[in-house]
């Protein structure tokens, strides 16, 4: 079960010429994936996106977030600066629009697979992660090269986990996706901002007892529940 919508944009588009296989070479998809010459990229690509991806999981789980600060070798300053700059670059009239600035910052895609999802098609982008080594940061684009959505998902032939009780629901452990096949039917929620997701479902506690559950995610890897 997916519960993307693939109706909603978040108001980012790239031109054709960026959309994924189109062959295109220009300053923020260059061989090496580099942030090219705009001043308001963030520096060390790969490293300042997780940071942008934990500064909006701060707000749950701050506790996973200094961990993960403290693996990646980088401090709140840091963390800071990269969300700045970030929000600097989205905002920039110079900004070439998400997958733009997503290759921009992770370079070449994993992999590109085109997708059907209802009567459209899309291609998923993917890259890998660090800090989850057994996700990867999917994009999926729709016709000219419009970012339909973007999260973290279970990379191929990684095991997920087995979530049969609300005690199954660790923060940081399973994504959207998971859940919501766990816990057919789930229903979709309006999230508090463009990065987050919420399903609302039913699921047994450990002794059994059934509860209504909301799941919060952020960039669709779960936060929180809520009973």
């Amino acid at each position: 079960m997916s519960i993307m919508d693939p109706t909603t944009d978040n108001g980012s588009s790239d031109g054709p010429g960026d959309r994924p296989g189109s062959g295109s070479v220009g300053p923020d998809n260059a061989p090496g994936g580099g942030p090219g010459n705009s001043p308001d990229a963030p520096t060390d690509g790969p490293l300042a996106f997780q940071l942008v991806l934990l500064r909006r999981m701060a707000d749950h789980q701050p506790g996973l977030v200094e961990d993960a600060l403290r693996t990646l070798g980088a401090s709140r300053a840091d963390l800071r600066e990269a969300n700045r700059r970030w929000q600097a670059w989205v905002h920039s009239p110079r900004s070439r629009g998400a997958v733009g600035r997503y290759r921009s910052l992770l370079g070449r895609p994993e992999s590109v697979t085109t997708r059907r999802i209802g009567d459209l098609t899309c291609e998923a982008l993917t890259w890998p992660v660090p800090l989850w080594p057994d996700l990867r940061f999917e994009v999926l684009t729709g016709p000219q090269g419009t970012a339909w959505n973007a999260w973290l998902v279970r990379a191929p032939g990684a095991p997920g986990p087995d979530l049969r009780t609300t005690d199954d629901l660790v923060p940081w452990s399973c994504t959207v996706d998971e859940v919501a096949r766990a816990f057919a039917p789930a229903r979709p929620m309006e999230g508090t901002a463009p990065t987050r997701w919420r399903l609302a479902f039913t699921a047994p506690d450990a002794e059994g007892e059934r509860r209504a559950t909301v799941a919060e995610f952020t960039w669709g890897l779960l936060q929180r529940t809520i009973e």
